[in-house]
């Protein structure tokens, strides 16, 4: 059996909570992505069907919105913080080392699954540039050493 096929019960389970709610495509995605930890691709179909869309209605929703995933997640997620105050203070030279240190671009995903990099613009923490955000925790007054050190610490699978 396929990898994916495994979450169809899931789907089902969450599809038959969600079904007869007016506007149910965004619970469900989200209820999806919260649970299997992103949206299979043979979901689709039964997303599809369920709510009587289109596969390309409900893919286009998966697409548009940045927080839904097709594929598994990394371990970890890395968002850099690239607004201003944060460009300011050196995200762009800590963003250049994150690129080298994990071989990926601003949105990708380390070869090993360890760590997906995303940019984000702005995570609350000014006062404190340049930032980011691991896992949901938020790091400041970051140097290419510390961040070195977060970095590493993930790819070892240590508390991050």
């Amino acid at each position: 059996m396929p990898d994916e096929l495994l979450h169809l019960p899931a789907v089902e389970r969450i599809l038959a909570r969600h079904q007869g709610t007016p506007g149910a495509l965004l619970p469900i995605l989200h209820a999806i992505q919260q649970d299997i930890g992103f949206v299979p691709d043979a979901a689709v179909a039964e997303i599809a069907h369920a709510l009587n869309l289109s596969q390309a209605e409900v893919r286009g929703v998966i697409t548009f919105y940045h927080d839904f995933h097709t594929t598994p997640p990394a371990r970890h997620t890395l968002r850099l913080c690239r607004a201003e105050s944060c460009q300011s203070r050196g995200a762009e030279a800590l963003a250049a080392q994150l690129r080298e240190q994990l071989a990926l671009d601003d949105h990708g995903t380390s070869a090993d699954g360890a760590i997906s990099l995303r940019p984000v613009y702005c995570l609350g923490a000014c006062a404190c540039s340049p930032a980011l955000e691991l896992d949901g925790q938020v790091h400041a007054r970051l140097t290419p050493e510390r961040l070195r050190e977060l970095v590493n610490g993930c790819r070892e699978d240590a508390a991050c």
